[in-house]
């Protein structure tokens, strides 16, 4: 029998591969001598890094860079040295949890996340995946290019600045002090909006309020935005403010997809091509999948049923594990799950339950029933 394991991190409690290890033990007593392949998931966001990193050899780089605002954080990343690949969150380095609720949506700027990759590139990576989820910043991608080495300038050839403050200054770009390197690098962003840069669908209308923007910023902010674009737009030949995803990260993804060698994906398809899912699952006869919480939002497009749809195209069986069952979860079994369990065993606080050698414990548990019901039908 082949297996394969492959769930996302319960947050605040284990890793996907911690996860995946605990199933794993709980199957290998039941079917000692199946052949088992636990693969680390994630959704682009929260956990991407850590998750690559643990399940495919990885080493974790630290860089002190400029944090969203003025104090500078240590932002962590990972490296693939045989592929020679660098896996980043942006958040590690621009992210709303590192402002708490000191936002200065006008303040922040994306510089640290360019410096992280002025970093890898350092290192020799040419090959980039970045997750863009919880961005602080409302900068356009100001901030990340100028650490890069492109430069932005106002009509005195000045420079601009490098938060959003800047873009409606900006009257010139000038690309020739780029890093050289950037010509041969490739980034894989993962983005799961289709907004585009400007207008009241837009980076700053949608996105900006989480992070500080007031109605009586929003026309403003979004003028200078749609300002800055065209003259990107001149300066590169090429004009993505309506592309889908451009006004992800409060613009970050219009920077990438203008400036750089950049592909757009859906945060679980990024993740799942890069460790080869749809191989691993080839002549699976079980699959295990899962996270913390199992509700509707589950049947959505989330990790489970990504692994899920996949699955089922190699005519696998999948169960769901999760540390909790909402209501709705039901949606899950129509998208490719054929059974889901809760991996609770008895009453306790929430804090107990996430404990992580207690989840680990109970994820072991949980999952050698799984194997003997599938032992038994076998």
């Amino acid at each position: 029998m082949k297996i394969v394991i492959a769930i996302d991190s319960l947050k605040g409690s284990l890793s996907s591969m911690e996860a995946g290890r605990a199933i794993e033990r709980g199957v290998r007593k039941v079917l000692p001598e199946a052949e088992i392949l636990v693969k680390p998931v994630a959704d682009g966001g929260e956990g991407t890094t850590e998750a690559f990193v643990e399940g495919m050899g990885g080493e974790p780089v630290q860089v002190q860079v400029h944090g969203p605002l003025e104090t500078p954080v240590m932002a962590e990343y990972g490296l693939l040295r045989e592929t020679n690949t660098a896996i980043m969150e942006m958040a590690a380095a621009a992210g709303i949890i590192l402002i708490g609720k000191d936002k200065r949506p006008l303040d922040a700027t994306s510089y640290g996340v360019g410096e992280m990759i002025r970093d890898a590139i350092g290192r020799g990576c040419r090959d980039f995946i970045v997750g863009i989820g919880g961005s602080a910043t409302n900068d356009g991608g100001i901030g990340m290019l100028t650490a890069l080495g492109f430069e932005f300038l106002d009509e005195k050839g000045e420079p601009a600045g490098i938060s959003a403050s800047a873009l409606g200054k900006v009257a010139a770009i000038r690309m020739d002090g780029a890093l050289p390197e950037l010509k041969d690098c490739h980034f894989r962003v993962a983005c799961d909006v289709n907004n585009p840069l400007c207008g009241e669908i837009g980076a700053t209308y949608i996105f900006g309020p989480q992070k500080g923007v007031t109605d009586d910023m929003k026309e403003a902010l979004d003028q200078d935005m749609a300002s800055f674009a065209r003259v990107a737009a001149k300066a590169a030949s090429r004009d993505c403010a309506l592309t889908p995803g451009a006004g992800a990260a409060g613009g970050l993804g219009f920077a990438f997809l203008t400036f750089l060698n950049t592909e757009l994906q859906p945060g679980i398809e990024l993740v799942m091509d890069a460790v080869e899912m749809d191989r691993a699952l080839e002549g699976a006869d079980l699959v295990f999948t899962g996270e913390g919480r199992l509700d509707q939002q589950t049947a959505m497009g989330k990790v489970p049923v990504g692994i899920a749809g996949m699955a089922k195209k190699h005519g696998a069986k999948v169960v769901a594990l999760a540390g909790s069952i909402a209501p709705g979860a039901e949606a899950c079994n129509e998208n490719g799950i054929d059974a889901f369990f809760p991996m609770l065993r008895g009453v306790c606080t929430l804090d107990e339950a996430m404990d992580p050698a207690t989840a680990a414990e109970n994820m072991e548990n949980t999952a050698e029933q799984v194997a003997r019901l599938a032992a038994a039908f076998a």
